[in-house]
């Protein structure tokens, strides 16, 4: 059986999209809700119809999705845009929102599924695993002018994927503990047998191969069914990042967003100039996923191929020096520039376990601090 030809509907400049998932909660309890019909409801009765806000597999969450974007500033307008709407429509209904990888205390068992086909199909596979899918992130789109460059950079990003993990990292409590990590979420969710980190294919046509192999075994339906934490998105013409938790906060995501279209864009405009892009083993690339998502900003990360270690931060400084220009071509200068206050005022994670502490362990305080922090 011959391999399927793939389209990749090619974008000729590096535009820019974004999903931003959103939870729901319960303004007394800070519960989650599975209020998700009722505020897109509300939506539809403030707007009319949008495409900009979606339903998401658990009825707790909605997921904001920008229109093709020039930049990062565009992208942020359109998502504020419709986190204002959100908030209108939940506001009535006794519902706030935060954005986080995990919620601190809600119970899995709890949640209630939105019905559809494919969400059918991925909870009657999966079954418990599928079910404990509390979690949230954010989706980065990057197009890319040929499917011949897809795999070079998507295989020499995963060299930055634990800088993108340890900054975005906003998941330590699950169901009223302290995971001891900083992204309980990356591991959680690797636990899909689509999901994780993506195989390193030499090209395109390699790629058309294994999609082949998983469609006639079953594994898939649809490339999208595909969920991994980097991947091509064929239909888009994009690269889609899929590493970071929820960002908690307009000005981390817009740091994140600017940094993943910076890098994308740099190995792209590298790969033109006849560079070869650097890659790394898997194993390294697997170590390195796991240990920013245990130690976050404190993680010793492996640089490359000769087995190389550094601390993230340090390494973290001089890549957005070296990003920096390309920063100001696409114009997101300021948003790549404020990725460096992240560890300085403390990531998600850091700042949640902080107010865990001070409020003596008390849960609530935490769901407070997320609500406060979207809403800054």
């Amino acid at each position: 059986m011959a391999a399927p030809r793939i389209h990749f509907n090619s974008s000729p400049r590096p535009t820019l999209g974004v999903e931003w998932e959103i939870a729901l909660v319960d303004k007394a309890s800070l519960d989650l809700v599975n209020s998700a019909a009722e505020v897109m409801d509300g939506v539809t009765a403030i707007a009319g119809e949008t495409p900009r806000v979606t339903k998401e597999l658990l009825r707790n969450t909605v997921e904001l999705v920008t229109g093709v974007c020039g930049n990062v500033g565009e992208a942020m307008d359109d998502l504020s845009e419709s986190l204002d709407l959100v908030r209108r429509a939940a506001d009535p209904l006794g519902i706030d929102l935060f954005s986080a990888g995990t919620h601190p205390f809600a119970e899995w068992s709890t949640q209630v599924l939105t019905r559809s086909p494919s969400y059918d199909e991925l909870i009657a596979r999966t079954q418990w695993w599928g079910r404990q899918m509390l979690i949230w992130g954010v989706h980065v789109h990057v197009g890319v002018s040929s499917p011949d460059k897809v795999f070079p950079i998507l295989n020499s990003l995963l060299l930055q994927y634990p800088h993108l993990l340890a900054l975005s990292a906003s998941s330590p409590i699950w169901a009223g503990n302290d995971t001891g990590y900083a992204s309980n979420r990356a591991l959680m969710f690797q636990q899909l047998p689509t999901a994780g980190l993506p195989f390193q294919f030499e090209d395109w046509s390699q790629f058309e191969g294994f999609v082949r192999d998983q469609m006639k075994t079953g594994v898939i339906e649809q490339l999208g069914g595909m969920h991994w934490d980097i991947r091509p998105a064929p239909k888009w013409g994009t690269i889609e990042v899929r590493v970071c938790d929820g960002a908690s906060t307009k000005r981390e995501l817009a740091a994140l967003v600017a940094l993943t279209h910076c890098l994308i864009v740099d190995l792209d405009e590298r790969l033109e100039r006849g560079e070869e892009l650097p890659s790394m083993p898997p194993w390294h690339v697997q170590e390195n996923k796991w240990r920013a998502a245990r130690y976050g900003l404190e993680a010793e990360i492996i640089l490359d191929a000769d087995s190389n270690e550094r601390l993230v931060t340090d390494d973290l400084n001089d890549l957005l020096e070296k990003l920096a220009p390309t920063a100001a071509r696409l114009g997101c200068a300021d948003e790549l520039a404020s990725v460096a206050e992240i560890p300085r005022r403390g990531a998600s994670y850091q700042r949640q376990r902080k107010v865990a502490a001070a409020a003596g362990g008390n849960l609530r305080a935490v769901v407070e601090s997320l609500v406060t922090d979207l809403q800054s």
